[in-house]
């Protein structure tokens, strides 16, 4: 099963986002802490005491996670972006668990919360999927047929 286009594109997509919170979130956790996401809107500085600590390990969570798209998105196979999917899965519906739980701020924070970490869950459950149901002509094949079609030598 190859790397779709539209898997690519999610995966690249995990990739901004590790880049923006965890780039901001490690290299900047005081400003993190005190205006993300941005646009005048607070999500952290509500829930608690500044923890430097625990704001760089977000970071470098969200860093790993976009790291790991990478590696995905540059792969010829669905399978590491399918498994890239689980974690972001796992990590998006706690997340979101949490704050839907927890709701603080304004509204606005709040809607923004449960809509920007609701996509982030969906994006992992969006990767676990396959990338298309084979069809009726297409012969289940082993790997070494799949590689003997395409080099005309069989591995």
């Amino acid at each position: 099963m190859d790397n779709t286009p539209l898997r690519r594109t999610l995966l690249g997509l995990g990739v901004a986002l590790g880049a923006f919170v965890g780039g901001w979130a490690f290299f900047a956790p005081d400003a993190f802490y005190s205006s993300f996401p941005g646009l005048g809107m607070h999500w952290i500085d509500v829930d608690g005491p500044f923890n430097q600590h625990l704001i760089r390990d977000v970071g470098a969570l969200y860093l790993g996670l976009g790291a790991a798209s990478l590696g995905a998105a540059l792969s010829r196979s669905a399978q590491p972006g399918r498994i890239v999917g689980l974690a972001w899965a796992v990590f998006g519906v706690l997340h979101f668990g949490y704050h839907a739980s927890h709701l603080e701020g304004s509204v606005g924070d709040r809607v923004g919360t449960l809509v920007s970490l609701g996509l982030s869950a969906l994006l992992g459950l969006a990767l676990l999927l396959p990338s298309r149901a084979r069809t009726p002509q297409e012969p289940l094949q082993e790997p070494s047929a799949r590689a003997a079609d395409r080099s005309g030598v069989v591995r």
